[in-house]
């Protein structure tokens, strides 16, 4: 072959191939039965399409719809089916965007009348009748000129714009399936027919053209797309799963919480839901006790020259709050801002005084309330808000102590999320964007210490603990550990970090005296375990459904009467369980104790104490559980003993073994 390629194939054969030979070709040379189950192949990790040209060595795959990398060409067609059944259903729709996104894909429309869910079921049946169709996706290249002037002439004016925006040294691709046909950089599978019939319309919602307010209202229609029935009904289970563990909904009936527009994106925390707030500072207390870190408290509003040196208001100077105080003194003028994390007073409070290097590590932990500024369509309950609290804390170490303080502080990220009972936990390592400060060296050395741990944590854990790398996804600062944790239902949650800093220690000129006397640079380490309080309470109600072990729930036991008989004693129920360390109301309505049990079930209260005239008598309870029918009798003085050890935290167990 005077032009070949050399393709080496996942079992590590090598063959030569004619350069010119399509991904179809090289799929029907291999076998006709992969051939027919092709959708796209790759090289070197690149995903192309069938139809297009080998052109280059390298490492080759074919891939099916069973790939997991199929997913993603599954929901990238779908949205391009359900643009083209849009504009046949309602001729004069202009269609803009459509990406693949997490668990699905969207597509925003421009028309007079916003679409609805009503308009589902009839897109749905249009989208299957496209499939159906199994018409090919084929692919021209156009000039930018042509490509403009087709689309200006259909009356797709945002399509002229997306145009304009493409960068001149790319090229405009235009893929067509059957007559109708879209701007897109692909790749795309080789029909519609291989979408499949395994789709669903989601939701609505108004999207502004390009995320700007000033631009006009599009429609956006959500849709999920799997490779087959079963995963998507998999999928909707989990939805529904979801949707009873949603944490705004527990909040209010357990009322725990509320929000409203005079404070968007800030919590309105109710008597219980803080109590279970205070509850989770405590333990986070209690847990840095044990790891010898000492609490402070940096102030809330800082001088903006703070936040220039820090570096953080030039990167995240649109996402901080600003302060200022108009008044005849020239000091009222200055420009102060509410801070959005807590490391650059750290550092003050570091510097306050002179360190020896016998000192090392001077760990530094708050529990700081923080600003962020979150678009309004980004605030989504306890999940995303724009005041928070961080479990943040700052090390301060040397370079010989940086590697065994991460795995100190992998230790406790690790048992504090077994004692919520995550124990499925993965850790991924973090490294250099393009947009960063620091050497070259210095991130280097970092780096290098990081993949060190990285690899020790997944060693000491019997790679229990599943370890990865996210290149390019570090902080600005420096490289980071990111723990995710995965929850009853299967959904990941990023919540720990493990951040390592060479670059604000400079800026801020912090040093310690070395054993040679001369002045030296530490290390600092950011460290959050919860990460945000609020969002890590939102994730353990979703987690949990609400139903807390007895240790955590901020209500723990409601001691209801059958009659009011049993008023006196309930009452002294009551507090021999608050003597014993127990939270624990009275219920002594007048109703009948199957609305009273009905009703503490539905706020989720872990026990309920029943109490009547026998009872009264006999010294006893009758003890209900969440969740269950059953009911055990048992004398005061058992229940109260039983109850009391249930509810030691599991860190206060261990210090007691």
């Amino acid at each position: 072959m005077l032009n070949s390629v050399s393709l080496t194939f996942p079992d590590g054969s090598v063959r030569d191939y004619d350069a010119a030979m399509t991904g179809a070709g090289l799929a029907e040379s291999i076998s006709k039965s992969l051939a027919k189950k092709a959708v796209a192949y790759a090289i070197d990790g690149t995903v192309r399409d069938l139809s297009d040209p080998l052109g280059k060595s390298g490492k080759v795959e074919i891939i099916t719809r069973e790939d997991p990398r199929a997913l993603e060409l599954i929901r990238h067609d779908a949205a391009h089916v359900l643009a083209e059944a849009v504009q046949e259903l309602w001729p004069g729709t202009q269609v803009t965007i459509g990406p693949v996104i997490e668990n699905g894909f969207y597509y925003d429309f421009a028309r007079n009348e916003p679409f609805t869910p009503d308009d589902f079921p009839a897109i749905e049946k249009k989208m299957r009748e496209i499939i159906a169709r199994n018409k090919p996706f084929t692919k021209e290249v156009w000039s930018r000129e042509k490509a403009k002037k087709v689309f200006a002439d259909k009356g797709e004016r945002y399509k002229v714009e997306l145009i304009d925006a493409i960068p001149e040294d790319q090229d405009i691709k235009i893929y067509a399936q059957g007559d109708w046909f879209d701007l897109c950089r692909g790749p795309h599978m080789a029909s519609t027919g291989q979408v499949g019939n395994a789709f669903k319309l989601m939701k609505v919602a108004g999207a502004y053209w390009r995320g700007d307010s000033n631009n006009p209202m599009l429609t956006r229609i959500y849709g999920t797309a799997f490779a087959d029935q079963a995963q998507l009904e998999a999928y909707q289970t989990l939805l529904e799963e979801a949707e009873k563990r949603d944490h705004r909904k527990l909040g209010r009936e357990m009322d725990l919480f509320h929000f409203q527009e005079e404070g968007p994106g800030v919590v309105f925390w109710h008597a219980k839901g803080w109590k279970m707030f205070q509850n989770l500072v405590n333990y986070m207390r209690r847990r840095l006790d044990e790891h010898g870190y000492q609490e402070v408290n940096a102030p809330q509003v800082l001088d903006k020259s703070l936040w220039e040196t820090s570096g953080h208001w030039g990167w995240y100077r649109d996402a901080m709050f600003k302060v200022t105080v108009a008044g005849d003194d020239t000091d009222d003028d200055r420009i102060f801002a509410l801070k959005p994390m807590n490391c650059p007073g750290h550092v003050q409070i570091f510097k306050h005084g002179l360190k020896s290097y016998r000192e090392l590590p001077v760990k530094l932990a708050e529990f700081g309330n923080v600003h962020r500024y979150e678009p309004s369509g980004a605030l989504h309950g306890l999940m995303r808000v724009r005041g928070f609290t961080q479990d943040d804390a700052h090390i301060f170490c040397t370079e010989e102590q940086l590697a065994a303080e991460c795995l100190r502080i992998n230790d406790l990220i690790l048992s504090t999320y077994a004692d919520f009972g995550f124990d499925e936990v993965a850790v991924k390592l973090s490294t250099r964007p393009d947009k960063r400060v620091g050497t070259d060296e210095a991130w280097d050395h970092a780096e290098a210490i990081m993949s060190n741990v990285l690899e020790t944590i997944r060693t000491r854990s019997g790679n229990r603990i599943k370890t990865s790398v996210n290149p390019g996804e570090g902080a600005f600062y420096g490289p980071k550990f990111e723990y995710v944790l995965k929850d009853a239902i299967g959904r990941e949650w990023q919540c720990g970090t493990t951040q390592v800093d060479f670059n604000l220690p400079e800026r801020f000129g912090a040093f310690y005296i070395g054993s040679d006397s001369e002045k030296k640079q530490p290390v600092m380490v950011h460290r959050a375990v919860c990460g945000s309080m609020e969002r890590f309470l939102g994730i353990l109600i979703e987690n949990y459904s609400g139903h807390f072990p007895l240790w955590f729930a901020p209500l723990q036991v409601v001691v209801a009467t059958i009659t009011s008989d049993a008023d006196d004693y309930a009452m002294k129920v009551v507090e021999r369980l608050k003597a014993a360390g127990l939270l624990a109301e009275a219920d002594l309505r007048n109703e009948k104790i199957n609305y009273k049990v009905r009703e503490h079930s539905l706020a989720k209260v872990p026990v309920i104490l029943v109490c009547g005239k026998r009872e009264a008598e006999e010294d006893s309870v009758n003890i209900r559980r969440l969740g269950s029918r059953d009911q055990e009798s048992l004398k005061l003085a058992d229940a109260v003993t039983l109850l009391a050890e249930e509810a030691i935290s599991p860190d206060r167990k261990r210090r007691a073994a």
